[in-house]
């Protein structure tokens, strides 16, 4: 479908960009715990961010299926199907994944914070997976696009 390289670059910012969005996630929870902001503000804060982290990986493994990547996308498959099963399963009545009247009973906040560092470990060693993968189908391809003439 899309030359390997535009789609491990692709796969680059996109790990990219969900690393970020995991590090303000843990940030963002580490101020709720430290009490440096109210539950409210923190899970209105961290819900505008679950369905932009749930397509952006979505995308991702839907375009490694489409180039036929089919270990990428086997490893993948998992993250996505748990992402869409934490977005589906809230409780009605709640106000989304992370909800403020439900964060500090239960152990709800150490169980956010220990579910964003597997993920922040998960996206950091795929993201460590799609530079190398980048790297190799650049070296497979002609790097300056030209052909293998003889010089005259």
């Amino acid at each position: 479908m899309i030359s390997e390289t535009l789609l491990f670059a692709f796969a680059l910012v996109d790990t990219g960009a969900i690393l970020f969005l995991l590090v303000y996630f843990v940030i963002t929870l580490s101020d709720l715990e430290c009490d440096y902001l109210n539950a409210r503000q923190c899970c209105a804060k961290l819900n505008v961010w679950v369905l932009p982290k749930m397509i952006a990986h979505g995308t991702l493994t839907l375009l490694l299926l489409l180039n036929g990547h089919w270990i990428l996308t086997f490893f993948n498959t998992p993250c996505i199907v748990w992402l869409i099963y934490e977005y589906y399963t809230v409780p009605v009545g709640n106000y989304g994944v992370y909800d403020p009247t439900e964060i500090h009973n239960r152990g709800q906040l150490k169980k956010h914070m220990r579910d964003c560092l597997v993920y922040l470990g998960y996206y950091l060693i795929f993201f460590f997976i799609y530079l190398y993968c980048m790297i190799i189908a650049m070296l497979k391809g002609d790097p300056l696009g030209g052909k293998d003439d003889e010089i005259l």
